[in-house]
């Protein structure tokens, strides 16, 4: 059995927020309270000045696994994310090969399901990425998968787009969109802008998401497919999920730290280390971001979790790839950046990193009320430390040498402490 003690325990799902003590036994939340002193505790974790909330749920990582595992692996990144408070992630399907077929995606599942943390996994929509042929829906769904993305490739085809949408809602499974026009990008990875033009590389401007969100809010609409609206970076596309769900669209949009914390300057002073699909966008764009995430327009926090080598990122910006690592810094920069700065609550934070999340992919997990699976984070939001050391295999991360609040004690999953600082 492990008690928790003298910790602020903060449930969004329940609304609870208050200082207890939190017991676990047999991988469940058994109880609040000090009901249970008759029995002992074979641990006690102190967590007096701390938040204890339900382990963090990320849907939108990349662990590189198969293939591409000198950048990061599931084993790799799921420490990682562990070290950051998270306890279930949901990882794309752009790796090599592609998952995009059932003798991938099953052994990929198989490795997931034996590691310290809750690692799902996507299947891709078109077979090879190309968004000419759907993958096989009910095979993949039965194999494991748990939702649909072809994310760092956006799908540009509308009618294809909406056959996907279709078998996606007949499942009654999300599918998230990479919503970038490539038609309209001269140089990924930079807002087309001040910046841009400055620095002469062209750019992605924000009309290259809006008109592809635009499309596909209004085909969700049309499909009532459950869509994913990811890494939001565009002001006027926080208006446009706005519009769809006062329309009655069941879509969700995902935001990531990156991009509602700082703008396309940070590009001059970090180069390639900020490049990223979406770009990261004007003062307007981020103010508009967090109009939507105080609003509840911006549904969840994700990390876009992407790890490069430093020998890719040290090329030129025009051939160096897009991403940025995240796992380890979110929750903190969530705290800094949004709590910190009176933006959001602790409440309103924790929901779009924990139940939200959870509720999109119908997981088990997000809530600690009794009975419910013990994953939780114990973190310490006064505390701050400065960015530094990671336990991804990348480290391509703009914020390194930023002092940032919030800082992880402790992740524990089912039970289970899976890290401790």
């Amino acid at each position: 059995m492990l008690q928790i003690k003298n910790g602020r325990v903060i449930n969004p799902e329940t609304n609870m927020d208050q200082i207890t003590d939190l017991w676990v036994e047999d991988g469940k939340i058994l109880g609040f309270g000090v009901d249970f002193t008759e029995k002992e505790a074979d641990e006690i974790i102190d967590a007096n000045g701390m938040i204890v909330a339900p382990g963090l749920v990320d849907v939108h990582v990349h662990f590189r696994d198969p293939g591409l595992t000198y950048k990061e692996d599931i084993v790799s990144g799921s420490k990682a994310a562990a070290a950051g408070g998270f306890t279930t992630v949901v990882c794309m399907a752009n790796t090599k090969p592609i998952v995009d077929n059932v003798e991938t995606l099953s052994e990929l599942v198989k490795r997931e399901e034996e590691l310290p943390i809750h690692v799902k996994q996507v299947s891709a929509v078109s077979i090879g990425f190309q968004g000419k042929e759907l993958v096989d829906f009910d095979a993949m769904a039965a194999h494991g998968a748990c939702g649909f993305s072809d994310d760092g490739i956006p799908l540009t085809d509308a009618g294809f787009i909406k056959k996907a949408m279709e078998e996606a809602a007949r499942l009654d499974m999300p599918i998230s969109l990479h919503e970038e026009d490539p038609s309209l990008n001269e140089l990924n990875g930079i807002n087309k802008g001040v910046i841009s033009d400055k620095l002469g590389l062209g750019g992605a401007p924000a009309l290259s998401e809006d008109v592809m969100v635009a499309r596909d809010i209004m085909i969700a609409l049309e499909t009532g497919a459950k869509v994913d609206i990811q890494h939001i970076s565009s002001g006027r596309s926080v208006d446009l999920v706005r519009y769809a769900k006062s329309l009655g669209a069941n879509v969700f949009a995902e935001v990531t730290p990156h991009h509602f914390s700082v703008t396309e300057e940070m590009v001059l002073e970090h180069g390639t280390l900020c490049k990223m699909n979406p770009p990261v966008r004007t003062e307007w764009d981020r103010k508009k971001i967090i109009e939507g995430l105080k609003d509840g327009t911006i549904d969840m926090v994700a990390t876009d979790h992407a790890p490069h080598s430093a020998e890719e990122k040290a090329q030129e910006f025009g051939k160096a790839p897009s991403g940025i690592i995240g796992l380890e810094t979110s929750l903190a920069m969530g705290v800094t950046n949004l709590v910190k700065t009176g933006e959001l609550s602790y409440m309103e934070l924790l929901r779009k990193m924990t139940i939200n999340p959870a509720k999109l992919y119908q997981f088990d997990c997000g809530n600690i009320d009794i009975g419910c699976p013990a994953d939780l984070v114990i973190f310490d939001p006064e505390e701050t430390f400065v960015v530094e050391k990671f336990y991804s295999k990348a480290c391509n991360s703009p914020f390194v040498g930023t002092e940032l609040s919030g800082k992880v004690h402790f992740t524990i999953c089912d039970g289970k402490i899976v890290y401790r600082a």
